[in-house]
């Protein structure tokens, strides 16, 4: 059995290795830096404490993005030099976030060891590749990332590091093939377990929905479907469930070989970066698509993610949690039993909220970042939640979830189309969108991002909004003189959560001006960026006239988008005519 000694490396402090809401993120040249990821390691280790270090099971696995495979031979190294017992890696070092957390509830390993932590190492939708992003995060035994407490103490130790442990001898473990290899330190046997990718996620997902109505629903020659996986992680597990289990045509998928530059495009599930499938759905400008496929998803690079498209159909992500919200406990197995309750992020749309009051169900509203809902789902209060940005998921794990939301919009057209299949219409994505909207009013909203903005610019433009708050009356002044047909803002702040689970309260989550008809322009900084600055605008109309609930959703909140443009001085500050990305 090969040996291995621990060696005690001298290092300095690097600046700006702070965590953001997932984890760090920089450009793969300051990662590859000498000490840089090791510090942050070290220092991720030293806030977890010996209790929670030595003899434990870590997973070490992420979205395939270049620099992956160097990072986990350093942080398998170092994990045994820090006491580790066992880590975890998914085979080619891949899994999705989600599989992560999985993985880190759910699976036993042959010797009866179950994980008690995670490194996931992704940047989530960012670009991938030598000149692009990398990522570093941190979960916990709950499976779902580590809080702020944690968080802060990791900050706190990169800026007085001293010294890292790494292992020597330890060879590079063969990360392309299963198996266990085992060897011996200073305080005993190291185990390193490579397992195959999406046997325990697979295993979850079966336990949540019924695979033979899925089955049943792709196998109909009415229907149609397409999986975009943008190249990232989730066509791994995409190509076995989709495919494999539930039988979809293989020509279904589209981008499903893990790149490490993500086929040199964007990962990010929306329809600026989803070319291919957006055109594929027939949602194209520049590209008619004569016949689209009924249901199209898309993910992106960690497989967190997901985007739902009908055929020539956007659907929202605000309206995707809702919808799946208001139809979860007739059309998923794992919900029949009833909802816990629902929550969404602040800049969410209340389309989840208007579902809540209707199903009397309890809701939440929490600051960006899953570990709010994470709380919230361990303290047994709620089922579903979901984020504007795409992120839709359930208390089944403790992460977003891209599969899980594509599993459950088709269980949900299963369940709607059960009786005609042979005969009679397909019930569309389009259909089941707009009866919900006749059901409880449409939401209509958009996102403005502006990236990699001048950090002081961003900061000058928040502080000249949160000035603005000081007097209403001078802000109605203001829109009246822009719009006069925009209703008047009633209530204006700064969010502010207290946790209902642990007490404690996030300040500054975004600056809020709330309008009289129900209307809502919110502003954040984005913390999920690896350079710069992104300023995030979210505008929200609520339409109740079911008369009035097919308008084009760019044209119906124009008179608001040319109010909150104009009202935060976007351009002045920014230097930016028109935003980055629209969603």
């Amino acid at each position: 059995m090969v040996t291995f000694k621990v060696s005690r490396v001298d290092t300095t402090p690097f600046e700006g290795q702070k965590p953001g809401t997932s984890g760090l993120r920089k450009k793969v040249k300051v990662f590859i830096q000498p000490h840089y990821l090791q510090n942050f390691v070290q220092a991720t280790f030293n806030a977890l404490g010996a209790d929670r270090v030595k003899g434990a099971t870590l997973v070490v696995s992420g979205d395939g993005r270049y620099y992956s495979k160097d990072a986990i031979q350093i942080i398998t190294k170092m994990a045994a030099a820090n006491g580790v017992r066992r880590v975890w890696i998914g085979q080619n070092g891949l899994l999705s976030t989600p599989a992560v957390s999985a993985v880190v509830r759910e699976r036993v390993g042959a010797d009866g060891s179950k994980a008690t932590g995670a490194f996931i190492l992704t940047a989530s939708h960012n670009p991938g590749g030598p000149h692009e992003d990398f990522g570093i995060k941190y979960n916990m035994e709950n499976g779902g990332p580590a809080p702020e407490g944690i968080t802060n103490k990791i900050y706190e130790n990169t800026t007085a590091i001293k010294e890292y442990l790494i292992a020597e001898g330890l060879p590079d473990v063969d990360i392309s093939t299963t198996g266990v290899s085992s060897f011996e330190g200073p305080e005993g046997k190291f185990d390193i377990d490579v397992f195959d990718s999406t046997s325990d996620y697979l295993k979850l997902m079966k336990s949540i929905f019924d695979f033979p109505s899925i089955q049943k629903l792709l196998s109909s020659p009415k229907f149609s479907f397409c999986y975009d996986a943008l190249h990232g992680v989730a066509g791994v597990h995409a190509k076995r469930i989709f495919v494999e289990e539930l039988g979809a045509d293989e020509s279904s998928l589209v981008n499903c070989v893990p790149k490490e530059d993500f086929g040199g495009g964007h990962p990010d599930p929306n329809l600026t970066y989803a070319k291919e499938l957006v055109a594929r759905m027939g949602l194209s400008k520049t590209h008619s698509e004569p016949n689209p496929p009924e249901f199209g998803a898309a993910a992106d690079g960690d497989g967190d993610r997901n985007m739902v498209l009908g055929k020539r159909f956007f659907v929202t992500p605000s309206d995707s949690v809702a919808i799946i919200a208001a139809n979860a406990v007739q059309a998923i197995p794992y919900f029949s039993g009833g909802l816990k309750g629902v929550a969404r992020s602040m800049p969410t749309s209340a389309a989840l909220d208007v579902v809540a009051k209707h199903l009397n169900l309890k809701f939440f509203e929490v600051p960006t970042g899953w570990k709010f809902f994470g709380n919230l789902m361990d303290a047994g209060m709620c089922s579903i939640c979901g984020e504007e940005s795409f992120g839709t998921g359930s208390d089944h794990i403790r992460e977003k979830d891209g599969i899980w939301a594509v599993l459950a919009w088709l269980s949900i057209l299963a369940y709607r189309n059960k009786d005609n299949l042979g005969e009679g219409n397909l019930v569309t994505v389009e259909d089941i969108v707009r009866q919900h909207w006749t059901t409880y009013g449409r939401h209509y909203y958009t996102r403005y991002d502006y990236e990699n903005v001048s950090a002081d610019g961003a900061k000058e433009l928040m502080a000249h909004l949160v000035k603005l708050q000081s007097s209403i009356d001078e802000v109605n002044k203001i829109i009246k003189g822009i719009r006069s047909d925009v209703s008047n803002v009633v209530h204006t702040d700064e969010f502010e959560y207290k946790d209902p689970v642990d007490g404690s309260v996030s300040q500054h989550q975004g600056i809020r001006y709330l309008f009289e008809d129900g209307s809502r322009l919110v502003f954040r900084l984005s913390g999920t960026g690896s350079e710069g600055a992104t300023i995030r605008l979210y505008i929200e109309q609520y339409e109740k006239d079911s008369s009035k609930i097919g308008r084009d959703s760019q044209e119906a909140l124009a008179p608001l988008v040319e109010v909150a443009l104009k009202l935060s001085k976007m351009q002045e500050y920014t230097g930016r005519s028109a935003p980055t990305v629209i969603t």
